[in-house]
C-alpha cells in the first residue's frame, strides 16, 4: 500500500490528453502569457488525432464558389437529425477557416491549387467539396505541427501520466491526481482551471477504429465523477471501412478520403449496392447510412467470405493514388501484400466515434463544474446523431483553443485558489483501493467487454439484445474487484488497465441505458424494433452520476428552440432519413 507523500506539479492551467484538441488549448493559454502543463497517457507523437486522416472541413469555396459557413452549417445540422447544438455547429461553420488557415500556416502543408489556395475534396454528405487535406495522413500532419508549435513556446507535455481522479471541492476543480507509467509515482497537479481533452471511448467494442488503450470512456469517468453530466451516449458512429485482417488489426479505419475521391463499393454479386440505399449520393451518402448499408449487405449473404464488402479504386490510376491516398496503399501493402491499385479492399463497419460526451457551454465549452473545461471527442453536442466526415479535425482546433482562451479568462479573474486536502486524499485513496492480489486479469475482462457491446450494442440493436448487454456490462463491473494488480518499478500496467476498465464499463452502462431510452432510430443509432425516426425523440439523453449510490441516472433534455436566422437556413433544405435510407417528411 502507497502512504500519500507524492509530487506536486503547479500551473495556470491543467490540459489532461495531449491530442489536437489539447494541444491547441495548451498553445492558445502560452500565448496568452499563462502557465500550462499538458499530460498525456500516449506518446505525444502518437495520439488518436493521428487516425483523422482524411480531411479538416472549411467552407472555403475554393473549388465548389458556391459554398459558405450557412451551407456548412446546414450540412452538419441536418446531418446530425437535428438534435446537434445549433450554437456550436454555427461556431464550427464560421470559424473553421480562420483556424484550418491558421494551421496551413503553422506549416501542415494542405495540398494546393495552382493558384495557391487549398484544394478540397469531396467527403461523405456534403452539399460542396469543403474538405481541405494532407493526402491521406491529415490528422499526423496537424499533430506534428501543433507539437512543433508547443516546442516553439516550450510547453511541458507530460506524456507518461496516467489521470485517475480531478480535484473537486464544492464543485469546483482544482487540479488532478496521476502516475508515472513506468514508476507508479504519483503527482499531485494543481491548477486554476482544468481542460479535458482526453478522447472517446469507441474501443470498447471488439472492432474499433482505434488502438489498444486508448479511447477508453476515461474522460467520461472522470468528468461524471466530478459532477458533470454526459449527452448522446448512444450515438455512436460506426464508420463504414475498417480492415478485416489481419485479426490483430481488425477495424483500423479505411479513411473516407477512399470513397471521397471516387471508391466504390460492391458486394459478392458485383453490384454496387449503394443505390438501393441512397441512389442520389450513392458511396458519398451519410456515414451513418453507408455503414448500415455494408452491414445489411454482410448480414443477409452478400458479403465477402471473409466479412466485409469490397471497396474498389482500381479504377484510378496508380499515379493518382499514390498522391491521394498514399498512407493507405501503404497500409495495405504492409498488412496484407495486397495492391489496392490492382485489387479491391474488403472493409465492414468498424467502432469509430463517440458523438456523445460531456455536456459543455458552446461558447466557452466549459462544465458544469467551475474551472472544468471540455474540448475534442470528450465533448458532446456537435455532431448531434451523425458525423460528417472532415468535421473531427475542425473541431479540435476551434473548440480547443476556445477552451484553452475561457480556461485563461477563468484563471485571471478568479480571487483565490480552492485546495483540499480532503479531496486529494480521496484520489489516494481511490488508487489504493486497486492495489491488491486477485485472480481476474484486466486484459481478458476489457476483451470480454469488447465481445458483449460488439454482440448486443453493435451497429443495429433491440430491446431484449441491450438489456441482454447492460446486465452483462454489470457482471463484468462485479469483476473488478477480484482483478488482481501488482506494480513494480518498470511496470504499471495492470494499475492502468483497471482504470481502464472501471471506466469502460461506466461508458458501456452509459450507451446502453441511454440507447435503450431512444426508441427509434435516428442517426448512428438503430433500433431494429423501432426502425423509424419520431419526431416526438428530437431530445437530448443526459446521463449523471448518483454521488451516493454510484448508479447512472438518465433523463429527457429537450432541444432549445433555433434562433430565427439559422431556422430559416436550415428550413430552405430537410432532408431527414429513415431507418432503410429512403426520404421522409
Amino acid at each position: 500500500m502507497y502512504n500519500n507523500n507524492n509530487l506536486t506539479q503547479i500551473s495556470n492551467v491543467l490540459v489532461i490528453g495531449c491530442g489536437g484538441a489539447g494541444l491547441r488549448a495548451a498553445i492558445e493559454v502560452k500565448l496568452a502569457g499563462l502557465e500550462v502543463s499538458v499530460l498525456g497517457k500516449r506518446a505525444k507523437t502518437d495520439s488518436h488525432t493521428v487516425l483523422a486522416a482524411g480531411g479538416i472541413n472549411a467552407a472555403f469555396g475554393n473549388v465548389d464558389p458556391e459554398d459558405s459557413w450557412e451551407q456548412h452549417f446546414a450540412d452538419t445540422y441536418l446531418e446530425g437529425y437535428g438534435i446537434g447544438d445549433v450554437h456550436q455547429i454555427e461556431l464550427m461553420a464560421k470559424e473553421s477557416p480562420l483556424l484550418v488557415n491558421e494551421i496551413d500556416k503553422w506549416g501542415a502543408n494542405f495540398a494546393k491549387l495552382k493558384n495557391g489556395n487549398l484544394d478540397q475534396r469531396f467527403f461523405g454528405a456534403h452539399t460542396y467539396r469543403r474538405t481541405c487535406y494532407s493526402g491521406d495522413y491529415t490528422g499526423l500532419s496537424i499533430l506534428k505541427t501543433l507539437i512543433k508549435k508547443a516546442d516553439f513556446l516550450n510547453i511541458p507535455i507530460y506524456d507518461t501520466q496516467y489521470v485517475t481522479e480531478l480535484l473537486v471541492k464544492d464543485k469546483v476543480c482544482f487540479g488532478a491526481m496521476s502516475f508515472n507509467h513506468t514508476t507508479a509515482e504519483r503527482t499531485v497537479h494543481l491548477a486554476d482551471a482544468v481542460i479535458l481533452c482526453t478522447g472517446g471511448h469507441t474501443r470498447i467494442w471488439k472492432r474499433s477504429s482505434s488502438r489498444k488503450n486508448e479511447n477508453t470512456g476515461d474522460g467520461y469517468y472522470l468528468g461524471l465523477k466530478a459532477g458533470c453530466e454526459l449527452t448522446d451516449m448512444e450515438m455512436v458512429q460506426f464508420h463504414p471501412s475498417g480492415m478485416l485482417l489481419p485479426e490483430e488489426i481488425a477495424g483500423t479505419l479505411v479513411t473516407e478520403a477512399v470513397r471521397g475521391e471516387g471508391g466504390k463499393l460492391f458486394n459478392n454479386k458485383g453490384e454496387r449496392f449503394m443505390i438501393n440505399y441512397d441512389k442520389e449520393r450513392m458511396e458519398l451518402s451519410t456515414r451513418d447510412i453507408v455503414a448500415i448499408a455494408n452491414y445489411t449487405e454482410i448480414a443477409e449473404g452478400r458479403g465477402t467470405a471473409n466479412g466485409g464488402v469490397y471497396l474498389d479504386i482500381t479504377h484510378k490510376n496508380k499515379e493518382f493514388i499514390m498522391q491521394k491516398l498514399p498512407s493507405i496503399y501503404r497500409q495495405f501493402l504492409d498488412a496484407q501484400m495486397l495492391d489496392i491499385s490492382k485489387q479491391p479492399m474488403e472493409v465492414a463497419p468498424t467502432a469509430h466515434y463517440s458523438m456523445g460526451g460531456l455536456v459543455i457551454r458552446p461558447e466557452e465549452h466549459c462544465t458544469s463544474i467551475k474551472g472544468l473545461f471540455a474540448a475534442g471527442e470528450v465533448a458532446g453536442g456537435l455532431h448531434g446523431a451523425n458525423r460528417l466526415g472532415g468535421n473531427s479535425l475542425a473541431e479540435i482546433l476551434i473548440f480547443g483553443k476556445r477552451a484553452g482562451l475561457a480556461s485563461v479568462n477563468y484563471s485571471k479573474q478568479i480571487n483565490a485558489q480552492i485546495r483540499s486536502d480532503i479531496a486529494i486524499n480521496k484520489a489516494h485513496d481511490n488508487i489504493n483501493r486497486f492495489l491488491s492480489e486477485g485472480t481476474e486479469s484486466a486484459r481478458v475482462l476489457q476483451h470480454h467487454l469488447s465481445q458483449i457491446m460488439w454482440k448486443f450494442c453493435g451497429v443495429i440493436k433491440n430491446k431484449e439484445l441491450l438489456e441482454k448487454g447492460l446486465q452483462k456490462v454489470q457482471e463484468v463491473k462485479n469483476m473488478i474487484k477480484k482483478i488482481d494488480v501488482r506494480i513494480d518499478y518498470h511496470n504499471c500496467e495492470d494499475l492502468i488497465q483497471i482504470f481502464d476498465l472501471e471506466s469502460s464499463t461506466i461508458s458501456a452502462q452509459a450507451t446502453i441505458l441511454s440507447a435503450l431510452h431512444r426508441e427509434e432510430s435516428r442517426g448512428a443509432h438503430k433500433r431494429s424494433d423501432y426502425p423509424a425516426l419520431k419526431t416526438s425523440l428530437k431530445c437530448n439523453y443526459h446521463v449523471k452520476l448518483n454521488q451516493q449510490t454510484f448508479d447512472l441516472d438518465i433523463y429527457e433534455k429537450k432541444i432549445s428552440p433555433m434562433p430565427k436566422d439559422l431556422e430559416i437556413l436550415i428550413s430552405q433544405s430537410k432532408k431527414i432519413y429513415d431507418f432503410k435510407g429512403k426520404l421522409i417528411e
